[in-house]
């Protein structure tokens, strides 16, 4: 089995996020009615469009991803200015609210990210998704040392999630990643490797994450039988419905530790449950690629995929 390099496993999990969030996307709440998405997930057949745009949660990925190339880790004040600059260029890609009055501070003053992220809602913090959206390529660098990975998505989240949940939920993603990309030496589906998946994986995950409602879900995930229907498991877990890390990150561990093979598989899996399915496909996407790449994936989705920066290609 090949081994590959800190760099490849990050560009794999990027790779994946970005896919799994243009894709999920396809399916949010706001372009169609939920049964007739439901309707097309079942019958596998994805949106006739000719772009799938991605979304913040990729723009985001993309900070983070040049940070690990610049400073091999998270600088929290490059970081931050990184935030800022993305949004303030392109700010139509979805963020949520707390990001749009946040990262334009940051952006001028990414040294008070510490003092700023805290003020967030009412003085807690965030708890949502948007920092465990946008880990798993950190997850896939550090994957040789989980307990620096763990310690990076905690750097990377503190940025713009202060509150306990929002940064457990960082860790977590982070954690699965690494686990994943440990993996994925060859890059082919069915290859196999030497991490755990299924509830192995998820249970590994728990012990790693702080304690909270993240750590309570991603541990009733890892009981969840795999056979479970999508919908159900969402219905049970979360898929996203209230933006939170911890009724997020559970459902796309979920999918994502029992289709490790299969990133085509997992995708539909996760948008099967609905909710945010951007934000859950990034996840669930970010993590599976870390081991597999885009293999198996069907080429036109590739096509539609809007490209990521072409320094990502020249940085690979």
């Amino acid at each position: 089995m090949t081994t590959i390099t800190a760099r490849q496993a990050a560009r794999r999990a990027l790779e994946g996020l970005a896919l799994g969030d243009a894709f999920g996307e396809r399916w949010f709440k706001r372009f169609r009615p939920p049964q007739e998405a439901l309707e097309q997930i079942g019958r596998r057949r994805t949106p006739e469009e000719a772009e799938w745009r991605w979304t913040d949660d990729t723009a985001m990925a993309l900070c983070v991803y040049r940070a690990l190339l610049d400073d091999d880790g998270v600088n929290r004040n490059r970081l931050a200015a990184m935030f800022g600059a993305t949004l303030l260029a392109d700010p139509a890609r979805g963020y949520g609210h707390g990001m749009y009055r946040l990262l334009p501070v940051l952006a001028e003053r990414p040294g008070g990210w510490a003092r700023e992220a805290v003020q967030l809602f009412d003085g807690e913090g965030s708890l949502g998704n948007g920092a465990a959206m946008r880990v798993a390529p950190l997850g896939a660098w550090f994957a040789a040392d989980l307990d620096e990975a763990a310690e990076q998505a905690r750097y990377s989240a503190e940025v713009t999630h202060a509150h306990p949940q929002g940064i457990a939920g960082a860790v977590a993603v982070a954690v699965a990643a690494a686990l994943a990309a440990r993996a994925g030496a060859s890059g082919v589906p069915g290859a196999v490797g030497t991490a755990p998946a299924g509830a192995e994986l998820l249970h590994e995950v728990a012990g790693r994450t702080p304690e909270g409602p993240v750590r309570d879900g991603v541990r009733a995930a890892a009981d969840l039988s795999p056979a479970t229907l999508p919908g159900r498991a969402a219905e049970l877990l979360g898929s996203g419905r209230r933006m939170r890390a911890s009724d997020t990150v559970p459902f796309a561990l979920w999918s994502a530790a029992h289709h490790l093979d299969s990133l085509t598989d997992a995708l539909w899996t996760t948008a099967e449950g609905l909710g945010d399915v951007d934000t859950t496909c990034a996840i669930t996407g970010g993590v599976v690629a870390a081991r597999t790449g885009l293999a198996g994936v069907p080429a036109e989705w590739l096509e539609r995929r809007e490209p990521l920066p072409e320094w990502v290609a020249e940085e690979n």
